[in-house]
């Protein structure tokens, strides 16, 4: 099972557990791949910061 799929996994268990049963499985795995995509960017983002504020330092 991949990282995305065991996300969707975990989203509907924790809608479930709160009463919210009308995520379907290609709605969950969507929601998980775009959860994937906002993490990597900002992951970009962050790296782009510590190399920018690495670069004033040095100045």
């Amino acid at each position: 099972m991949g990282a995305k799929a065991i996300v969707a996994k975990i989203l509907r268990d924790e809608l479930a557990s709160i009463g919210i049963r009308s995520l379907t499985v290609q709605e969950s795995e969507r929601i998980a791949a775009q959860i994937f995509e906002r993490i990597t960017d900002l992951e970009l983002e962050l790296a782009a910061r510590d190399f920018a504020s690495a670069g004033r330092d040095r100045d």
